[in-house]
Parts: structure tokens; C-alpha cells; sequence
């Protein structure tokens, strides 16, 4: 009878051992994670700017607290400031969502008496407030762990600027690739990174302003507040601004101003989806193009586990799974082989 090497069995009990331990850690930092990847963000963005802080004889913590306190303010501030402006303007108008229902279903009951169809019995207004206020609080996250989350994040980055060289050194050490596929997953990462987190908010932007716009010229109430509902759903593929076009057009129905619903709907599918095909195209290609599919997939299973910085590294984990089949398959693979049969 043979015996297992004593060697394969300590390898094995070794890997079993580091997959457990590396579970448990997982699980402890899941909360928090969402902090480890702003990080990576931050530092793919602000590298560039780092070295040529440095390279001017910077010492290399000022150099890096000063680019901490300017992303703080510039992108971190902003994107809260947004983030709690909707959290308390969407909970006010989910307070009056199922009022907007019900009038909606009252239009619709005219059209069902005059074709003889049925429309309403499925519309639930309970319901669909329901699951919007649970969809906006999975996209917002818990208050608590976003501050802890925040705080990590920027103690984090700053060593990952200030030890810079030694970091790098650390993952070729620890990755366990080779060295050409290292390099080749590692600029996969940055490239993914630079155009999600560049790319989608300067498309979503251009978009808000082209449908604020809209509002202000259809006399819309409150513009400003659903120009930022239309940039943070332009972020999302195929939804796009519609998430903004289609309350305001229904709630402009209900209040029998017919002239403002059919004008901002049609406005906001003809205007804004024409200025969101031009922009993103242009701003993709000069970044990294990303397949519409990979992005929209990719935001589906990247906000409910990271939240709404799930935008970005959703569409990273599907193109990082892509790239890893690809490995798979150039490093253990072979598209013919001396016993295939040519069919």
C-alpha cells in the first residue's frame, strides 16, 4: 500500500491552514473593505502626482499629506456632500412616493377603461417604495462603518505612498505569479481603475449638466436636486439617466402637465442619450475601453457587496476574472494538441 508523501501532506495542511486563516480575516474586514479599495483607488490615481512631488525633493510624508488633504476635499468631501443630500431628499420624497402612485394609477385606469386592459391590479405602491429606501440604503451603507471605513482608507493609502518601493517589492514577493503575468494583472488593475474611477464620473457629470439643463428649460421643480439623481444613475449601464428622467415625466403626469411630461421624456431620451453614447465613447477609448456588459454585470455584483464604490471595482472583478482565465489557459493551456482529431 502506498503512502502520501510527508512532504505533500505538510504542503497541503499549510494551504488548508493559510485558507483558513485568510477566511476568517476576510470575513472580519468585510465591513471595512470597501476602505481597502479606496485606498488602491486613491493610489492609482495619486501615484502620478506623488513621483513628481518627490522628484522636486518633496520629502516624501509631506508630499503625501498633501495629497491626502486635497483628495479629501476634492473628491471625498464633494462625493459625501452628494451622497447625504440624496439620503435626505430620496427618504423625504419616499414619503410621498406611493401618493405619486396612486395618481399615476389613476391615469392609467382611463387608458384601461378605453382599450379594456388591465394595468394597475399588479402595481404595488407599498412594495416599490419598499424596495427602493432598501435599495438606496444598500447603496449608501451604514453611517458607522463608512466613517471607519473613510479612516482606514486614508491611513492606509498613506503608506501605501510613502513606502511605494517596499510595497511593490512585497507583492512580487508574495503574488503568486510569475513575473510576466504579475506585471500583466497588476497593469490590467491600474488600467481598469484609472478609467472607472475617471471615465464614468466625468461621463455621469456631462450628463447631469446636459439634463439640468432640461429642467431649467421645462420649468422641472427642483432641477438641481434631479440633474444629481440622473449623474449618479448615468454611472450605471443601460439604467443610465432614465433613473432621473422617468420620476420627473411621471410626477409632471400626474400633476396634468402634460406638455412638461412628454417634453422632459423625450428630451431626456433624445438630448441626454445622444450626449451619454457621444461622451462615453470618447472618454472610454481615450482611457480604457470596457465592454458594456463587463461594466453593467460588473455594477450589479460590485454595489450590494462594496456599495457604491462598487461602481468601480465591480466591472474590475469581472475583467480581473477574464484576464485570469486567460492566464489559466496560456500558462497550463494549448489550443491544439497532438491528439486532437481535426474534425
Amino acid at each position: 500500500m502506498k503512502t502520501i508523501p510527508a512532504e505533500i501532506i505538510r504542503q497541503v495542511f499549510m494551504i488548508l491552514f493559510i485558507v483558513l486563516m485568510g477566511g476568517i480575516l476576510f470575513k472580519s474586514l468585510v465591513p471595512y473593505l470597501s476602505g481597502f479599495l479606496g485606498a488602491l483607488t486613491l493610489y492609482i490615481l495619486l501615484l502620478g502626482p506623488m513621483k513628481k512631488l518627490t522628484s522636486k525633493n518633496w520629502r516624501p510624508g509631506l508630499a503625501a499629506l498633501l495629497l491626502l488633504v486635497l483628495s479629501f476635499f476634492c473628491i471625498l468631501l464633494p462625493f459625501a456632500g452628494v451622497g447625504l443630500m440624496l439620503g435626505k431628499k430620496v427618504g423625504k420624497g419616499l414619503n410621498n412616493f406611493e401618493h405619486y402612485i396612486n395618481l399615476i394609477k389613476q391615469k392609467i385606469v382611463i387608458w384601461e377603461n378605453n382599450f379594456g386592459v388591465d394595468l394597475t391590479s399588479s402595481i404595488e405602491p407599498e412594495k416599490i417604495s419598499s424596495t427602493l429606501s432598501e435599495g438606496l440604503q444598500g447603496l449608501l451603507g451604514g453611517s458607522v462603518n463608512m466613517v471607519i471605513a473613510i479612516a482606514m482608507m486614508y491611513f492606509i493609502l498613506y503608506f501605501m505612498l510613502t513606502k511605494n518601493e517596499e510595497l511593490n517589492a512585497a507583492l512580487g514577493t508574495y503574488t503568486p505569479f510569475k513575473k510576466k503575468y504579475s506585471g500583466l494583472i497588476f497593469n490590467e488593475i491600474r488600467k481598469k481603475v484609472r478609467s472607472n474611477a475617471i471615465g464614468i464620473p466625468v461621463v455621469a457629470i456631462a450628463q447631469g449638466v446636459v439634463a439640468l439643463i432640461g429642467f431649467l428649460i421645462f420649468g422641472i421643480e427642483q432641477p438641481f436636486f434631479w440633474a444629481v439623481i440622473v449623474t449618479v444613475g448615468s454611472m450605471v449601464p443601460v439604467i443610465g439617466a432614465i433613473i432621473g428622467i422617468i420620476p420627473v415625466f411621471l410626477i409632471a403626469l400626474s400633476n396634468d402637465n402634460n406638455f412638461q411630461a412628454w417634453g422632459i421624456l423625450l428630451y431626456g431620451i433624445i438630448i441626454v442619450g445622444t450626449t451619454d453614447n457621444i461622451i462615453r465613447v470618447y472618454v472610454l477609448n481615450k482611457l480604457d475601453n470596457v465592454h458594456p456588459l463587463i461594466t453593467l454585470i460588473g455594477v450589479i455584483i460590485g454595489v450590494p457587496i462594496f456599495g457604491f464604490i462598487g461602481l468601480i471595482f465591480g466591472p474590475l472583478l469581472i475583467s480581473l476574472f477574464l484576464m485570469m482565465v486567460r492566464v489559466y489557459t496560456k500558462e497550463y493551456g494549448s489550443i491544439t494538441s497532438k491528439n486532437e482529431v481535426n474534425l
